[in-house]
């Protein structure tokens, strides 16, 4: 992907979870197959997976099963699938390449940061406790507590929100092709991050990202050096 990423003003910046702050999207896929053959469902395949990528569990489930879904009847099934993830992952889980070096260099810069994930609450705290990122990425916007979920842009814009920068002037990091494309509706300049799906797959998205790399060595190695030293 040809990429005009550049030195730019950065007054924030928003990761997703899932697919992006580390390369955990395999244990989901393997809790998802299991969850799918117990309940008689179709196997994942990649175009499934893009529908429903970066979506929240009430999306998610009435669309796998074709219907309508109470509150309770989807509480119930995402324990089922998202208690399988947090037992497949443990103590399996570590930063993709160049992620530490990233918070670092945001943090002498004295740039804030936020996270915008579409996982329930249980998922962020087994996943940042894994990592050993709970004391230090701790302003947290979920899809589930805002109207609209991905691809909407609300839950950006509600990080964007609690670190108090404007929408425009944050860099957001995703893996999900509707994920990079909730950061590009909130105004967001969007660094795809290639661990989910292939650069050409996130490259085709609309709005497109800025850049798709593979990890954030790749990035900080290559055309976005310059967030070592962020203005």
């Amino acid at each position: 992907m040809t990429s005009s990423f550049s030195a730019r003003r950065v007054s924030g910046v928003v990761f997703d979870i899932d697919g992006t702050l580390l390369d955990n999207m395999p244990f989901h896929i393997e809790a998802f197959e299991a969850f799918n053959e117990a309940h008689g469902l179709p196997p994942l395949t990649i175009e499934t997976r893009k529908w429903m990528d970066g979506k929240r569990n009430s999306d998610i489930f009435p669309g796998l099963f074709a219907r309508e879904m109470s509150d309770a009847e989807i509480a119930t099934l995402a324990h089922e699938k998202e208690s399988a993830y947090r037992r497949l992952s443990k103590g399996r889980l570590t930063p993709l390449p160049g992620l530490i070096r990233l918070l670092d260099a945001l943090d002498a810069a004295h740039v804030p940061v936020a996270l915008a994930t579409s996982a329930p609450r249980e998922n962020v705290v087994h996943t940042l406790h894994e990592l050993g990122l709970s004391d230090r990425l701790t302003v947290i916007a979920r899809s589930d507590e805002v109207p609209l979920g991905k691809p909407a842009p609300d839950v950006f814009l509600e990080a964007a929100r609690k670190i108090g920068v404007h929408a425009p002037d944050c860099l957001a990091f995703e893996d999900a092709p509707i994920g990079v494309v909730a950061a590009g509706r909130a105004a967001m300049t969007c660094v795809a991050i290639a661990t989910s799906y292939e650069p050409e797959t996130l490259a085709a998205t609309d709005p497109r990202p800025a850049l798709v790399v593979t990890d954030f060595d790749a990035l900080l190695d290559g055309e976005g050096a310059w967030l070592l030293t962020p203005r």
